[in-house]
């Protein structure tokens, strides 16, 4: 029987691109979202693979929504070798005008989503990491590392990923599951996809073009998240990676 992970967000754009990968790899994938249509989707382009990929309706901000999506896990699996925590939105707005809704809902998703499923998914990875690999890997973002204006709570929830990870990943580790993250920088996904039209006005900053010359797209993550899954990843704990092609490694001054 191939491994099973479980990823939430996985009917688009990081998440996808993570189901894609790791179905490529011969894993028993479980997609999780609340897309309903976007998991229908996800169904029928990867159908071949059938027997592999599994699909969950479930909205992370709901505590009884995700213990009863990890209970079904555990009576059909038994046992979990990964969590990839990819669900998240974006709000923006500068500090003093974000709405209270808004405010509200980044941290509901982006981390109190993210501690939900890794809570009720841990007897499960527990149980993998007894004779097996048991991983998790978060969503952070380079905006928790190097934070920008107007996007400020977005930033805050990342940067909550972040301590979470680091604290997980030491609490977990007597139970051989390992915990990491990785911090992309702007990927081309549903999500940021309207901030970067020209004339689009929202205000969103992009991390813009990285010192390679383009943007991320969902691949260059899932590649990142596969290796953090792999065997060579062995005594890999508590890190969290930025996937950014240098943005943040050194300032490049407008010419």
């Amino acid at each position: 029987m191939s491994r099973i992970v479980a990823i939430t967000g996985g009917a688009s754009g990081i998440g996808r691109g993570t189901v894609d990968r790791l179905l490529d790899e011969g894993w028993t994938v479980i997609a999780i979202d609340r897309d309903e249509v976007g998991l229908e989707m996800l169904r029928t382009d990867r159908s071949a693979n059938d027997d592999r990929l599994t699909t969950q309706v479930c909205d992370v901000s709901s505590a009884e929504g995700v213990a009863a999506t990890f209970q079904s896990i555990g009576r059909r699996f038994g046992r979990l070798n990964g969590l990839i925590c990819s669900a998240g939105v974006l709000r923006i707005g500068t500090l003093d005008t974000m709405s209270v809704d808004d405010f509200d809902q980044l941290f509901a998703v982006n981390v109190r989503g993210l501690w939900l499923c890794a809570r009720e998914a841990m007897p499960l990875l527990k149980l993998a990491g007894a004779d097996d690999l048991a991983r998790i890997v978060f969503l952070a973002s380079i905006s928790g590392i190097r934070h920008k204006i107007e996007s400020g709570a977005y930033a805050a929830t990342k940067s909550a990923v972040i301590a979470l990870t680091k604290v997980m990943a030491v609490e977990c580790a007597p139970y051989k599951v390992l915990v990491n993250a990785v911090a992309p920088a702007t990927v081309d996904t549903p999500m940021v996809r309207p901030h970067l039209n020209p004339g689009s006005n929202t205000r969103y900053r992009t991390s813009g073009a990285s010192p390679l010359g383009r943007i991320a797209q969902p691949e260059d993550v899932a590649a990142v998240i596969a290796f953090l899954l792999s065997k060579d990843a062995s005594y890999v704990n508590g890190t969290v990676i930025p996937v950014d092609a240098g943005t943040v490694a050194a300032y490049v001054p407008p010419t």
